[in-house]
């Protein structure tokens, strides 16, 4: 399976460039995209699954343009948007149902089946007579997840699927999508979570403005920031000035002021000693430089 977006860009009638000449190859696996909220994302999802025209650009799977063949493309996807939306007069067996009729599924034992399985699979059978708006927020996203794969789809895109979740249930969801993955399907995790990408995902792209920043492994972007995390003991007034020097990513409250996390290639006039980069430090190590125009050429690295 092959996802290839080629040149891809997209500018709303009011003048914001929601994505700027992006070109990525994703195959088979969990693939990450991370960055911030308004670096293009959602754009770029709903332009995956033929909910938006780009307005230059291509994007093929396994060697069929999305433009020509709508109805085929969208047979192999499942969607999990941002803002899920249900009936809230539908079971959990009823929206799982109508949504599983609307991927084509007509056969009414092959459907009951799928859905039964599907019920178990995300942990709701026990919750299959339950109005859907009496969902907890965790079992909510579950039955989502629900809809996006009852039709077996080969790409899966998932759009910050785990916002407002508690760590178990997190947890529990990105497991879910790790089990998916071994199969020959693409899933496509778009986050601004860092902890969802670096415990799934075998690849990884980075949007920034819009703009393709980072293309690659979580590994070797994490390698990018290796000897510019520094750990320091601080008071209160080395805390105001350091935090408007340089970005702080952990901030833990001791007897005699702070004991901080700080990303830079030289911390000075403080002092500090090298702590070994997660992909949290190396996500803020990037974008810091890219806000910066600074951009890391991690291949000379």
């Amino acid at each position: 399976m092959k996802l290839e977006i080629q040149n891809l860009s997209k500018k709303y009638p009011n003048g914001n460039k929601a994505l700027d000449d992006v070109s990525l190859t994703i195959e088979s696996g969990m693939f990450g995209l991370l960055g911030p909220n308004g670096a293009g994302k959602s754009t770029l999802m709903r332009i995956l699954v033929t909910l938006l025209e780009p307005s230059s650009g291509s994007v093929f799977i396994d060697g069929l343009d999305i433009s020509k063949h709508r109805d085929d493309i969208r047979s192999v996807l499942g969607y999990l948007p941002q803002d899920f939306r249900f009936f809230s007069n539908l079971t959990t067996f009823e929206f799982l149902d109508y949504g599983a009729r609307l991927s084509g599924m007509k056969d009414n034992k092959i459907r009951n089946n799928a859905i039964h399985q599907m019920l178990e699979t995300v942990g709701l059978y026990e919750a299959r007579d339950r109005k859907a708006n009496k969902l907890s927020g965790g079992m909510k996203r579950r039955l989502g997840i629900a809809q996006a794969l009852i039709n077996d789809p080969r790409i899966i895109i998932v759009d910050e699927p785990t916002t407002g979740l508690d760590p178990e249930e997190r947890i529990r969801f990105r497991n879910l999508l790790s089990t998916i993955s071994n199969r020959d399907v693409i899933i496509i995790l778009s986050t601004h979570i860092v902890a969802d990408i670096s415990s799934t995902c075998k690849n990884m792209a980075l949007l920034s403005n819009g703009k393709l920043a980072y293309n690659g492994s979580p590994e070797r972007l994490i390698d990018s920031a290796k000897g510019k995390i520094w750990q320091m003991t601080v008071n209160s007034d080395e805390m105001d000035k350091i935090s408007n020097l340089f970005p702080v990513t952990t901030t833990i409250p001791v007897d005699d002021g702070w004991e901080i996390e700080v990303v830079a290639d030289d911390p000075s006039p403080f002092v500090g000693t090298h702590v070994e980069p997660n992909l949290e430090h190396a996500y803020v190590y990037f974008m810091d430089k890219n806000s910066n125009n600074q951009i890391i050429d991690i291949d000379e690295k």
